[in-house]
């Protein structure tokens, strides 16, 4: 399912960009009018789905301008969220069963919000029960952490943000089709980032033997690094967690031993040097480090223990060719310990208690 990406890719994006370089979303059923009342938007998910949502926050609000909150779908109807009819609130699931996430969907619609599912089932709950759609198109996935139904959930918030700013009036013309040239890139890139599936696997032979890993980073790299940690605990069974990398120096920094491994994505120029000084910290204290880096930027070879380069593409979108490798990674960890890979213990592809 690593493999099928660039395909999968490919049918996500078939019939939604024009050619024209605009992006064609006849399922999500939204005026410009009804997209412009809308001033504040939730993204509700679980588990790997809500790290997508994480990605899809960074992205619609440097394009759409408006606030958005991503939350756990299973704390979100305890908390009173702020719900009326200007809030848009998106649901992503990949079975589209999700208890959580259709209970908080049900909600928003008692409180007149618009509903808008990324989710890869038609017919399933989710998509009969929300007014808009975008079906991810990701085909049957039968491991139990997910890899490509997550890559074509960030692929499919990437599209709406890209519709919903041009309706919003907040992106150009010409932005619109710089960010749909961009987003055209996704397969050869995902391509691209199976190449690294080599070195990945010697890398993950040192990782397997230890107990921890954390995954730092800032912006989207810090998105990345949350679905990074997720798919090595899940499959490998090593203590994995992703901080922002600032605020290891709250506390966490005190975990960091000669023993622990720091996986770090540094894919965002404008953190870039800030990120690095995080990773110095890390190096002062013993750990190893394992960055992974924008083909063509300031190797930091000479900072890290383990450089893995990933193509390159403009810093919005550099989250697919990022994950593809970590994806690898938390493969060939589990791989090398033997692990029972697709159906990891205790847990379940679909959700549907709470």
């Amino acid at each position: 399912e690593i493999h099928e990406q660039p395909s999968i890719i490919k049918d996500a994006l078939r019939g939604r960009l024009t050619s024209e370089d605009t992006v064609n979303l006849e399922e999500m059923n939204l005026t410009p009018e009804q997209v412009r009342k809308f001033n504040r938007i939730y993204i509700v998910a679980c588990g790997t789905a809500y790290y997508a949502g994480c990605v899809g926050k960074y992205f619609f609000e440097k394009v759409l301008g408006v606030p958005v909150e991503v939350d756990l779908a299973s704390e979100f109807r305890y908390r009173g969220p702020i719900l009326d009819d200007k809030s848009l609130v998106i649901a992503i699931s990949q079975s589209g069963e999700t208890a959580d996430t259709l209970a908080a969907i049900r909600l928003a619609k008692q409180c007149g919000s618009t509903t808008a599912a990324v989710v890869n089932v038609v017919g399933s709950s989710l998509y009969r029960e929300c007014d808009s759609l975008f079906h991810t198109k990701a085909g049957p996935e039968i491991c139990v952490a997910s890899t490509k139904a997550y890559i074509t959930q960030v692929i499919g918030l990437y599209v709406m943000g890209v519709y919903l700013a041009r309706a919003r009036g907040t992106i150009t013309a010409e932005q619109e089709k710089q960010f749909v040239r961009e987003i055209r890139k996704f397969p050869e890139m995902a391509e691209k980032a199976l190449e690294t599936e080599a070195q990945i696997k010697e890398i993950a032979k040192d990782l397997a033997p230890k107990e921890h890993a954390f995954f730092l980073g800032r912006g989207l790299d810090y998105a990345v690094g949350l679905e990074g940690a997720l798919k090595l605990k899940e499959i490998s069974y090593i203590h994995a967690e992703a901080y922002a990398a600032g605020e290891m120096k709250h506390g966490p920094l005190a975990l960091i031993t000669k023993d622990t491994w720091v996986i770090v994505p540094v894919t965002q120029e404008h953190v870039r040097e800030k990120t690095i000084s995080n990773i110095k910290e890390m190096q002062a204290r013993g750990a190893t480090i394992l960055a992974f880096q924008k083909e063509g930027d300031p190797s930091l070879a000479d900072v890290v223990d383990y450089v893995v380069w990933v193509p390159k593409m403009d810093d919005l979108f550099m989250t697919v060719p990022t994950m593809i490798p970590l994806q690898l990674l938390a493969y060939w960890t589990s791989e090398t310990l033997g692990r029972e890979i697709d159906q990891p213990r205790n847990l379940a592809k679909s959700v549907t208690v709470e």
